[in-house]
């Protein structure tokens, strides 16, 4: 249950010139996104917190809080959970009960520019769009007070995992990717596991120079029907927890608004939602001392050789791959039993309390130093 009052602050937003129109066209409001998160949580009888974490430029971060008074004793390294494109912190709601049993403090983030996070105008560039999500998730841990990170990402939310870890090593103790996205580059000639309908890829020609999920608002009042038609497989995998329409309700809330986070991943994308920057660039940099796990969903259509070959690219480190029967790209949601319980070990695993490799280098360095 949740125990802590929502004083949610005003978000102070800018708009596009449509802006001005689009909140009357579109049946949603911040209020409305409230109480949908409201009724995707209620399942959870376990005690959390939430409330939106200041970071710089007047912006705050979304944040869900599960043994709170165990980050206190700083006894046990949290679990920090970031969501994918165009998700948001109750789509972990098949998780959190579980998580929450390790006695790890357990953090769920909505990311800069999604869910009830703040929606500040995204950069520019890919980098620029990049460091914006890597410099509010540092800024809301130096905010919370947390020293060492399990961080654990979905598609877009392993793709800023990585990148954090990449310019933050010493925050990190383990890092556990799920489906993540944009680590490879567009191949030459595109050919997936899937077959996309010619119609399909039409209209994803036709819809290239506007944000991914633009439809949803230029539908207006029919866009609730829309995203339920378009993304019924929503429904069912949560079918064991709502009977109703709760998940894709709360879905289009979520990404009816301001699309800001949306124009940020716009902007890291080339045509087709492959990365302007691919991560296996930059993967061989990552600190060695860092244990990666990669999840994958056995019926997922996202490329499944990534794993294979960051794990090639890192011989001296530890890198697992587990892949989950019977789940596709939203593993937490297909077959979550079978995640919780892959998570659960991985951070059995995580030496408590220990600090990394970088860590005691920079303390060796500072002895000798002083010496």
């Amino acid at each position: 249950m949740d125990r802590a009052l929502d004083h949610s602050p005003v978000c102070r937003q800018r708009w596009w010139w449509f802006s001005s129109w689009l909140p009357s066209w579109c049946p949603t409001s911040p209020s409305r996104l409230r109480k949908a998160e409201d009724r995707i949580l209620q399942p959870l009888t376990q005690s959390f917190s939430r409330r939106h974490v200041s970071i710089s430029n007047g912006n705050f971060i979304w944040t869900l809080i599960f043994n709170e008074t165990q980050d206190t004793e700083r006894s046990r390294v949290p679990v920090v959970l970031l969501h994918g494109f165009g998700g948001g912190v109750g789509l972990w709601v098949k998780n959190l009960a579980a998580l929450e049993l390790s006695g790890r403090t357990v953090y769920a983030l909505d990311l800069l520019g999604f869910g009830r996070s703040s929606r500040p105008v995204a950069g520019g560039h890919a980098q620029e769009a990049e460091e914006q999500f890597v410099q509010s998730l540092e800024e809301w841990r130096e905010a919370v007070g947390v020293e060492l990170m399990i961080l654990l990402g979905h598609d877009l939310g392993g793709f800023v995992s990585m990148a954090y870890a990449l310019t933050h090593p010493h925050r990190v103790k383990n890092l556990i990717l799920v489906e993540p996205w944009g680590f490879c580059e567009r191949p030459e000639v595109q050919e997936f596991h899937c077959r996309i309908p010619m119609w399909m890829k039409a209209l994803g020609k036709a819809m290239n120079p506007f944000n991914p999920l633009s439809l949803l608002r230029l539908a207006g009042p029919l866009g609730p029907l829309l995203l339920q038609t378009l993304r019924s497989d929503f429904k069912q995998k949560y079918s064991g927890v709502f009977e109703d329409n709760t998940v894709p309700d709360y879905l289009y809330h979520l990404n009816a608004q301001t699309p800001s986070g949306e124009t940020a991943f716009k902007t890291m994308t080339v045509p087709y939602g492959w990365a302007q920057r691919p991560m296996m660039h930059r993967v061989g940099m990552l600190d060695p001392a860092i244990p990666i796990s990669i999840i994958c969903g056995s019926r997922s259509c996202i490329d499944g050789q990534s794993g294979q070959v960051i794990r090639e690219m890192r011989p001296s480190s530890q890198t697992d791959i587990i892949v989950i029967r019977g789940a596709g790209h939203y593993v937490f949601a297909d077959q979550s039993e079978d995640f919780n319980r892959v998570v659960l070990k991985i951070c059995r695993d995580v030496n408590n309390g220990e600090k990394t490799e970088v860590e005691k280098n920079k303390e060796r360095k500072e002895k000798r130093d002083e010496e």
